[in-house]
């Protein structure tokens, strides 16, 4: 069996150069390149894409790349979200982290979630336990809904929208807490480490959970994903511990 492990610390290696740049840029003047009414994009993005991707290709030259801010893939690709939680980023919250995985032939075989501004990297190799900062996590025990917390995430411009709210509805009459990061691999790493219970989101693109998801189903996690028809970079997500029965609830909406 191949062993990826080199490939993971030349990512965290990656990680954290980019999460260096933005925590030292964090809450300081920011070039916005493009701003609309409910994202934005930010010159910072780019900067750190180009931090990993350099960082990656000198280890790792063969291999292709496809990230948030541009690039393709390939049979053997890294998959990366350089600031997953911009808006959080440009408002000056500071919940953002950034995301790198390996997927070969279809499989994610490595993931690591770096938050800087709280120094907690969240890794797994395919195989083998959930880690953050070295130590194992699991997902948590609790499977009653009413003891749940449960991250809800939904779409404000596109027909995903109304579909969130429902969700929202139905579900926050149902468990203990709703929340909402703005950071959907910080999200799903949440749920992996057992401090929250489930995230369900209507649209979500592969960049934003290659990685979370391996750690997520590495800690003992549920992760089903559903791609748009007309677009398999797209789609929506639930994933929870495993024990809530989260599905059964939604099956009522």
């Amino acid at each position: 069996m191949t062993s990826y492990r080199p490939q993971l610390e030349t990512a965290c290696r990656a990680a954290s150069l980019a999460g260096d740049h933005l925590r030292a840029h964090f809450s300081g003047r920011l070039i916005v390149d493009e701003l609309s009414a409910h994202d934005v994009k930010l010159r910072i993005d780019k900067e750190c894409q180009q931090i990993i991707r350099n960082t990656l290709a000198d280890d790792w030259p063969a291999y292709s790349f496809l990230g948030e801010e541009g690039g393709c893939g390939g049979e053997v690709e890294w998959i990366v979200d350089p600031l997953d939680g911009t808006v959080n980023y440009y408002y000056g919250i500071p919940l953002f982290c950034v995301s790198i995985a390996l997927r070969v032939h279809g499989v994610t075989q490595l993931g690591c979630v770096y938050a800087p501004m709280v120094g907690e990297m969240f890794t797994a190799l395919r195989g083998e336990p959930a880690l953050l900062n070295g130590q194992s996590i699991n997902v948590s025990s609790r499977d009653r809904m009413e003891r749940a917390i449960v991250f809800i995430g939904h779409g404000s411009h596109d027909q995903s929208g109304e579909e969130g709210i429902r969700r929202f509805a139905h579900l926050s009459a149902r468990v203990c807490k709703i929340r909402i990061l703005g950071t959907a691999a910080l999200t799903l790493c949440y749920v992996a480490a057992g401090r929250m219970d489930a995230y369900v989101e209507n649209s979500i693109h592969l960049w934003d959970f290659a990685a979370a998801q391996l750690i997520l189903e590495s800690a003992g996690g549920d992760f089903r994903y559903t791609p748009r028809a007309n677009d398999p970079l797209t789609g929506s997500v639930i994933a929870w511990n495993g024990r809530i029965p989260l599905l059964s609830v939604l099956d009522q909406i």
